[in-house]
């Protein structure tokens, strides 16, 4: 019985405790988290597209003398060359928007 300190400390040393936690809820992993603001921006990017063009025809008018003067006169933006692309590329995005936000591109796993 002298040696109750020594047994305490060998007790305490060894114990082991063992927490257990219940299962919780799986993790799922969702392709698509934005589809409704994707569809969002690929029916405001059509409108842009159509006066992006309408812009790039005005230049082109005005060029060949058919329509009065353009309201850009210079800088990047007075070329009908740039209207188009850009009427183009955002046409582009509209569709690749459209296409991730109903779900016909592919999905991530």
């Amino acid at each position: 019985m002298f040696n109750l300190p020594q047994m305490l400390l060998d007790w305490y040393v060894a114990m082991v405790v063992r927490i257990r936690f219940g299962r919780g809820p799986q993790v799922e992993r969702k392709g698509r988290k934005n589809q409704r603001v994707a569809l969002a921006f690929a029916s405001l990017l059509t409108p842009a597209a159509v006066m992006a063009s309408v812009l790039g025809a005005w230049r082109l008018a005005a060029d060949l003398r058919w329509a009065g003067d353009f309201a850009i006169a210079h800088g990047f933006f007075s070329h009908w060359q740039v209207w188009f692309a850009s009427a183009a590329a955002l046409q582009l995005f509209s569709r690749m928007l459209n296409q991730y936000g109903k779900g016909g591109g592919k999905t991530a796993s």
